[in-house]
């Protein structure tokens, strides 16, 4: 039996009444959502959010606290956010250097041009693409873009479409794609949609989906896929 087509609308409202409402768990203002992002390897929510807490505690997140420490204390501090501390140590050391240099210590004056430019400007600092990019933007509320979780964007594509892309860069854009048409170009909206849509891909929705405990099953395009194959996976 094919899956019937479900709206995005539908499906949000159906991941908020199994997950709840959700909220940020990383800060939002752009010059700490650039640091925090530096601050776990592997990057995972838990694991940035230990190196963020620990580097608060220790050195302080200003800039001028992080170009005053050294590479090494820096690393120290960052331990707790996982592998190569010390290269992250010197990614945030760049950032720092970069807030400072040119935007004189806070970040304010990059978002005052064009969009076009303030992209660019963005993807100038370590580690930055286009997701994470769009994510700034929407929860800046510079520009309600439809930005979709960078290390999830297979999970709308699977729902709507069945099967996410073999490229990257190809899923993320059809997500995107799929948001533009359903859903107003409103933050609220936009924001809603990329927080639920990471909840279900870090909970159920993985690389290997637990299918039998979603609560989009009979109507992911994914899952009757599946089903037909004899497949359906529980871990």
């Amino acid at each position: 039996m094919k899956a019937r087509t479900i709206s995005v609308p539908d499906l949000l409202e159906r991941l908020e009444s199994h997950y709840g409402p959700q909220e940020p768990c990383w800060p939002v203002y752009p010059y700490e959502f650039l640091i925090w992002w530096h601050c776990g390897y592997p990057a995972s929510d838990d694991r940035c959010m230990r190196g963020w807490e620990s580097l608060k505690r220790g050195l302080g997140i200003q800039p001028d606290r992080i170009l005053a420490a050294s590479q090494a204390q820096l690393a120290e501090a960052l331990k707790p956010g996982g592998m190569v501390p010390e290269l992250r140590a010197m990614r945030l050391q760049q950032i720092a250097q970069c807030v400072v240099n040119e935007y004189g210590g806070r970040l304010d004056s990059l978002f005052t041009g064009p969009i076009a430019d303030v992209r660019k400007a963005l993807k100038r600092f370590p580690n930055i693409a286009d997701p994470g990019v769009d994510r700034i933007l929407l929860f800046e509320r510079k520009a309600p873009v439809a930005a979709v979780p960078s290390n999830c964007p297979h999970v709308l594509v699977r729902i709507i479409h069945g099967q996410e892309r073999e490229d990257y860069g190809v899923t993320y854009r059809e997500a995107q794609s799929i948001i533009e048409s359903q859903l107003p170009e409103q933050f609220q909206a936009r924001q809603r949609a990329f927080l639920l849509l990471k909840a279900h891909g870090q909970s159920i929705c993985k690389r290997k989906p637990q299918c039998d405990r979603c609560p989009l099953q009979s109507d992911c395009a994914y899952a009757a896929g599946v089903t037909r194959g004899g497949r359906l996976q529980n871990s």
